[in-house]
């Protein structure tokens, strides 16, 4: 046992110097970096109790490593005001020392009021900056008091460090926030689309950290098991867990007069609904002081279900959002931080309409009338969702204070922006805005090429038809030439082409605009790059995917699929093929492999199929398949009926054998009742392995063979999955519209 302790001691001792040698290694690194041999001077400026939540666990970050940094705190706006709390006295408790106060704020609670108080702030805020010198500036959000401190710091050549850039809300706090994008020099962003926004807005990827919020390192490990004090000091002695409301609502500056009567209507629903309710005063944006004349006028701080308060302190607000049984209003923390614990939420208006939510929201976009807000209360209290991760996973602060230490002082101050290259500048006109917002689709199929001209609405406004040459060279040289007079084409039909979508058969890699391998049914068509001659001819983007996937994408956007989460498609033509839309998205597989349903083995001794292996749906139920039984049956002179002819130079088809069964001709009958079951069998092996809520078939077969998919279903499906509907697709051209709304969905949705 002695020796066993003094082992122990010894290498404790060696780890504890190891450690000591590391960390003095890697100040020495950042020191020299930075030069003079000198800590880093941060200055974190705070202007209202929201960013000083996020900002804090930055703050104690940085106070913990003295070694590394030396913090300046600077506090203005509403943290010095009586009437939002004198919230500055948190940062004291925390036992943070504020090297400077700033009255920034002129009261009005108006625009003029906003506009005056950021002047007042540029006025202030040289002469503290000259005196404290940081090397960088810490700026959150999205706040008129943040745009000064990043306007300030931008000309006095102080580095920016702004944090929750690239994220979209729905108010003037998106230009806020994207002007100080734009003077900042490194950004940390919370999601992955924030970051994407940021790339998209020209930052340098480099100078972008994607560390999540900070306030989650917080969040995600708070845990009081004394959380029912905190609730009975602030709601009352009567008060339960899961039995009341946090109510937080601010005006939007864009529509003052609505965000008041919105607020009113909100009070009027929550009387109504008669539980108990914390409602905290709102920010000190133009549009407050109207929305307190509200809550006086209704006697909100005097009600007996009601407790009106200015401020509560971020740990205690932690404690009551996540045990309250419902939060509701339109500030940033129901959307973002109280997704943290699966707290039910109700997000009213449009003050943050562009945020990414976790299911735990339900939006009220117009909230017009006081039943609305009323049935949204009905529906979200009491409620208990899966906590979200979307904003952070509790390590924002190490990532940060780690970014913090990478940056070099001796880099170039000015900042480099990464703009795309743009091949053609086209001017804007009054033609231009009268415009139908068009795609330039093609489909390639086994037989014939066809390019068309398709309108946001789904319309083929024209269409062209050639048949699908034999040789590579002779089929490259055809799309680009019907592409090119599509285009021409468009211009005297007042359509602007947005891009170029390309259904094709076999396996397509969607990233590079890659046909990987293709069908037998069309050749020399493997390793072809068909994003790059066409874009170059064009001068436009381009799309390429597989025609089973494009189906799937033509239902979500204009069939039976739209507004579904989970849905598959099935393809029954010359070939099978398909398309999984699974959480509203399109599966392609690690591979791009996913939704190769005609290859669905359903019978281990079946006939051969075109992809060397035997027994697949396609060998069965496909348009080849029922030609090749059609071929069979006319050879042995057993096809035709009474009432059916073949013209000798026609050749026997899928059609035909239709057309025998239909007329009564057993064989014919019972190929076509084979080729529905081997089909049947592959839906019910689809509804076993992805649950989807429906499948459409697709396809010039699909009206023949859907009642015999029902049967088998019925038949051979496990109960659970019975009830998932087949239906027919109504979509005239399904391959060339998926291949447009690969097009029209991407250049021009707002959210990415």
């Amino acid at each position: 046992t002695y020796h066993s302790d003094y082992i122990q001691s010894f290498l404790f001792s060696q780890l504890q110097e190891l450690y000591f040698k590391t960390v003095s290694k890697q100040k020495k690194k950042v020191m020299e970096k930075n030069g003079n041999n000198r800590k880093l001077r941060v200055c974190v400026a705070t202007c209202n109790r929201a960013d000083y939540s996020k900002l804090a666990p930055i703050m104690f970050g940085i106070k913990t490593e003295p070694e590394f940094f030396e913090l300046d705190v600077v506090v203005l706006g509403s943290h010095l005001i009586d009437d939002y709390g004198n919230t500055y006295r948190m940062i004291e408790q925390d036992d943070f020392d504020i090297n400077t106060r700033l009255h920034t704020i002129v009261r009005g609670e108006d625009e003029a009021a906003m506009v005056e108080s950021v002047g007042l702030a540029l006025v202030k805020l040289p002469d503290v900056l000259n005196r404290l010198k940081p090397d960088i500036m810490i700026v959150h959000g999205d706040r008129f008091d943040a745009l000064a401190l990043a306007t300030s710091a931008a000309l006095m050549n102080i580095r920016i460090l702004h944090i929750e850039g690239g994220e979209v809300s729905g108010t003037i706090d998106d230009s806020i926030r994207h002007a100080i994008t734009k003077l900042a020099h490194y950004h940390v962003c919370c999601t992955r689309s924030a970051e994407q926004h940021l790339i998209s807005m020209c930052e340098d990827h480099d100078r972008i950290l994607l560390a999540g919020c900070p306030s989650y390192d917080k969040l995600l490990s708070a845990k009081n098991k004394d959380y029912m004090s905190i609730i009975r000091m602030w709601l009352g002695d009567d008060v339960k867990s899961k039995d009341y409301i946090v109510a937080l609502q601010h005006p939007v500056t864009t529509d003052i007069k609505h965000s008041i009567k919105m607020f009113e209507l909100t009070l009027d629903a929550l009387i109504s609904f008669n539980k108990r309710t914390l409602v905290l005063f709102p920010n000190i944006d133009a549009g407050s002081k109207e929305m307190v004349r509200v809550m006086r006028k209704k006697g909100i701080e005097h009600h007996p279900n009601f407790r009106a308060v200015k401020h509560v302190p971020f740990d205690q607000f932690i404690q009551l959002v996540a045990h309250a049984g419902c939060m509701i209003g339109n500030s940033s923390c129901g959307v973002r931080e109280v997704g943290a614990f699966g707290t039910p939420v109700i997000n009213l208006g449009t003050r943050q309409i562009g945020r990414e939510t976790g299911e735990n929201v339900l939006h009220v976009r117009d909230a017009d009338t006081q039943d609305k807000i009323l049935q949204a209360l009905h529906l979200q209290f009491g409620k208990q969702y899966p906590c979200s991760k979307i904003y952070g996973d509790g390590n924002a602060v190490p990532r940060i204070l780690k970014f913090l230490k990478s940056i070099d002082l001796q880099e170039p101050l000015q900042k480099k922006f990464c703009f795309p290259p743009v091949k053609e500048n086209i001017s804007q006109d009054i033609d231009h805005i009268l415009e139908t917002l068009s795609a330039l689709a093609v489909d390639l199929g086994g037989t014939n090429l066809r390019v068309a001209i398709v309108s946001m609405k789904g319309e083929v406004v024209k269409k062209y038809t050639q048949f699908n040459p034999k040789t590579y060279e002779e089929r490259i040289n055809l799309i680009l030439q019907m592409c090119v007079e599509a285009a021409a084409e468009a211009v005297k039909l007042n359509c602007r082409i947005l891009g170029v979508g390309i259904s094709t058969g076999g396996r397509v890699n969607p990233r590079e605009g890659i046909v990987l391998h293709s069908t037998k049914l069309i050749q020399e068509w493997n390793s072809v790059d068909l994003r790059t001659p066409l874009s170059d001819t064009l001068h436009l983007p381009v799309w390429v995917d597989n025609d089973g996937n494009c189906a799937a994408l033509a239902e979500r956007k204009f069939g039976q699929g739209k507004g579904l989460e989970n849905f598959v498609t099935l393809i029954t033509g010359t070939g099978i093929g398909g398309g999984i839309i699974h959480q509203h998205e399109l599966i392609h597989g690690s591979s791009y492999c996913a939704a190769e349903l005609g290859h669905l083995v359903v019978s281990l001794d079946g006939p051969d199929c075109s992809c060397g292996s035997h027994g697949c749906i396609e060998a069965y139920a496909s348009g080849m398949a029922l030609q090749r039984e059609a071929k069979k049956l006319h050879d042995e002179d057993l096809l035709l009926v009474e009432g059916m002819s073949v013209p000798k130079d026609e050749a026997v088809g899928a059609l035909h054998l239709i057309q025998a069964a239909k007329l009564g001709n057993a064989k014919a009958q019972s190929i076509l009742r084979t080729a529905g079951t081997a089909l049947g069998l592959g839906v019910v092996n689809i509804l076993h392995t992805m649950n989807p809520s429906l499948v459409i078939l697709s396809g010039v077969l699909a009206n023949h063979y859907i009642h015999i998919v029902k049967d088998v279903i019925r038949q051979q499906a496990l109960p659970s999955v019975q009830d998932v509907d087949v239906v027919v697709s109504d979509l005239i051209d399904p391959a060339l519209l998926g291949a447009a709304s690969m097009v029209l969905d991407y250049t021009t949705r707002r959210i990415y």
